[in-house]
């Protein structure tokens, strides 16, 4: 039988990306998700437990019932904006659901964590690119929930002799090879999906871009975009290396590469002979003017290296719209 696999948030983008890539490489992948984000549909490589992290109970009944060999964790509220609105909310389901979820981990004796986590713990940029010493300064309450949760893990790591690699996201971006499943959020706030929506649905109208005026080298602001396929075959190498590494460990995730909103656009434009039309608008607070990852760590731990640029990303994310909208290629 497979070795089971908790993927807490695995109907939601990059969780069912991820399950998809477990079935591959031979793992049962079992997810545990409350369905407010994801998508009961896109849960087609195991089981699905509907639940929450914010219930311990529901997690006592589920390690209970099933022999985990590691938990994959991806279950998070993950909008900037909102958690400014409802920073209690953020903190609550980031933070006390990823206690809830160690403590039943360290219960059941499950001591592997694969842990989601973001480029927002750094807040904004001293140097670049970014790599894992410098300074964590969150200026959202999403950022610091991620970072109080890895800070918790690491307590946990050395408390209780569990083991954890927290992925430092960037940019994420892209489907799933032949457009099986890809990027589905509602409100959808990510700049990919929303250039290749306006371009295949123009009663959308024009794909808004934020600021002109940053200091790069269009004026619009730069970060670094790595494929979810790629994000994916990450997270498998981080769960092989958790049977070596001890304590916790926090690893990038990015190209070491920055693309502007402009080259977005036109790449956009370039895989659809034309479309989008653009309207610019004033930059919004908070945004910095470029993110860039520095991924040495990765390849020196996890011997990962990101293998698509930006111009697969945006042609997998437009197979996957166009399967959506059940337009045909022209």
């Amino acid at each position: 039988m497979a070795n089971a696999i908790l993927v807490c948030g695995g109907a939601g983008y990059i969780g069912s990306h991820m399950c998809r890539r477990l079935a591959q490489a031979g793992y049962l992948p079992v997810v545990f998700d409350n369905l407010s984000t994801g998508h009961r549909e896109a849960v087609r490589w195991g089981p699905l437990v509907e639940g929450d992290l914010l219930e311990p109970a529901q997690l006592a009944e589920l390690f209970a019932r099933h022999r985990f060999d590691a938990v994959l964790h991806f279950a998070a509220r993950a909008l900037v904006s909102e958690s400014v609105a409802d920073p209690a909310g953020y903190l609550r389901t980031n933070l006390v659901g990823t206690l809830n979820l160690l403590d039943a981990m360290q219960t059941a004796g499950v001591d592997r964590l694969v842990f989601s986590s973001t480029c927002a713990v750094y807040g904004d940029p001293a140097y670049l690119p970014i790599d894992e010493a410098h300074p964590t300064a969150p200026v959202n309450p999403y950022g610091w929930s991620k970072l109080l949760a890895e800070r918790a893990i690491g307590e946990y790591c050395r408390g209780y002799r569990m083991r954890a690699i927290a992925l430092r996201y960037f940019n994420v971006a892209g489907a799933a090879e032949g457009g099986e499943i890809g990027e589905d959020h509602d409100p959808e706030t990510h700049l990919v999906p929303n250039v290749i929506r306006a371009a295949l649905d123009p009663s959308l109208g024009p794909v808004r871009i934020f600021g002109t005026d940053f200091p790069t080298a269009d004026g619009t602001c730069v970060r670094d975009y790595v494929h979810v396929e790629d994000l994916c075959e990450a997270h498998l190498l981080a769960l092989g290396r958790l049977t070596e590494l001890d304590g916790f460990n926090a690893i990038n995730l990015g190209t070491g590469g920055g693309h502007s909103v402009n080259d977005v656009l036109l790449a956009c434009r370039r895989a659809l002979d034309g479309p989008p039309e653009a309207r610019y608008e004033a930059r919004r607070p908070g945004d910095p003017s470029s993110l860039v990852a520095s991924h040495a760590l990765a390849l020196d731990v996890l011997g990962w290296r990101p293998q698509r640029a930006l111009d697969e990303i945006i042609a997998s994310a437009i197979e996957w719209h166009r399967g959506q909208l059940d337009i045909a290629p022209r």
